[in-house]
C-alpha cells in the first residue's frame, strides 16, 4: 500500500540560542561563517589575534571577541569559557590558519634548504592548533544536554584543496591541511561517543584579502581564476560559509571532507 503522506521534515541541529566559536573569525571565510551563524541565532565568539577587526565584527553581529592564538591552549580555554557564558557551546569552526611558500631545496648548500622552523610553525598553527581547539571545545560540548538526535555539538574544520593538489613550494601548507583532512574521520569516530559531529570543508581559490587590493591584485586574481572549471571565478567567502553552516546544521553530515572549489584541480604551479 502506498502512503499518501508527504516526506518527513527533518529540521536538523538547532543552534538558536547556542554559542559558537569561530577561530580565525575576524576575516575571510571565518568572518563569513560568524555572520551566518549569528543569522541562525547563535551567539558567536570571534576568536582571532586581530583585535580591531575581531571586535568590530563581534559588535556587528551581537557576539563577543576573544583574543586567541591557537598555539596557546590557555587562549583556547578562555574562548570556550566565554562561549559557555553566552549559551551552551554547540559549534566550533576551525578557520585559523597561515600559509607559507618555500621550495624544499634551495641554491647554496644546506643553509639554503627549506626553513624548518617555518615548516614547524605552519604545522603548529594549522594542524596542532586545530586539534587543540577540537579537544578543548569537544570536552565542553560533552557536558551539553543532548538534542533530538542525541547531538551535543558540531565541529567544522577549514582545510584547503592544497591537501590534495599541493603546488610547488606548498609542502608545509599542504602537509598541515592534509593532516586536518586525515584526522577528520578518526576524530569523528572518537567524538561519536559524546554526540559531536566532525566535518571538514576544503576551499579552493577564494576571494579574500590575502590577495591584496588594487589593479595589480585584480589582474592576479583574473589569472588565477582561469584554472577554475565552472563557474570560472574565485569563490566568495559566503559560499564557503554556506557549506560550513550546512555541515553544522545537517544532522546526518558527519566524518566527511567536502571540496568547495568550482571543480578546480590545482596545477603544479
Amino acid at each position: 500500500m502506498v502512503s499518501l503522506q508527504g516526506p518527513r521534515i527533518v529540521s536538523g541541529m538547532d543552534i538558536n540560542g547556542a554559542s559558537a566559536i569561530v577561530t580565525g573569525g575576524a576575516s575571510g571565510i571565518g568572518a563569513a561563517s560568524c555572520r551566518l551563524l549569528a543569522a541562525k541565532g547563535a551567539k558567536v565568539v570571534v576568536a582571532d589575534v586581530q583585535e580591531e577587526k575581531g571586535r568590530e565584527l563581534a559588535d556587528e553581529i551581537g557576539g563577543a571577541f576573544c583574543k586567541v592564538d591557537v598555539t596557546n591552549t590557555d587562549d583556547i580555554i578562555n574562548a570556550v569559557e566565554m562561549a559557555k557564558s553566552m549559551g551552551p557551546l554547540r559549534v566550533l569552526v576551525n578557520s585559523a590558519g597561515i600559509g607559507w611558500a618555500q621550495r624544499t631545496v634551495g641554491k647554496g648548500g644546506y643553509d639554503a634548504a627549506a626553513d624548518l622552523d617555518a615548516f614547524k610553525k605552519v604545522i603548529a598553527i594549522n594542524l596542532v592548533g586545530t586539534f587543540d581547539c577540537i579537544r578543548i571545545a569537544a570536552t565542553a560540548m560533552s557536558t551539553n544536554e543532548p538534542l533530538e538526535y542525541g547531538e551535543r555539538g558540531a565541529i567544522v574544520n577549514i582545510a584547503s584543496v592544497a591537501a590534495f593538489d599541493g603546488q610547488i613550494g606548498q609542502a608545509s601548507y599542504s602537509a598541515s591541511k592534509g593532516g586536518v583532512v586525515g584526522m577528520t574521520l578518526p576524530v569523528a569516530r572518537d567524538l561519536a561517543a559524546i554526540g559531536v559531529r566532525v566535518n571538514t570543508v576544503a576551499p579552493g581559490l577564494i576571494d579574500t584579502p590575502i590577495y591584496g587590493h588594487g589593479e595589480g591584485s585584480e589582474a592576479f586574481k583574473a589569472n588565477l581564476q582561469k584554472g577554475v572549471l565552472f563557474p570560472q571565478r574565485l569563490g566568495d567567502p559566503a559560499e564557503l560559509a554556506s557549506m560550513v553552516i550546512e555541515c553544522v546544521t545537517n544532522s546526518y553530515m558527519n566524518a566527511e571532507t567536502i571540496r568547495v572549489d568550482g571543480g578546480i584541480r590545482m596545477p603544479p604551479k
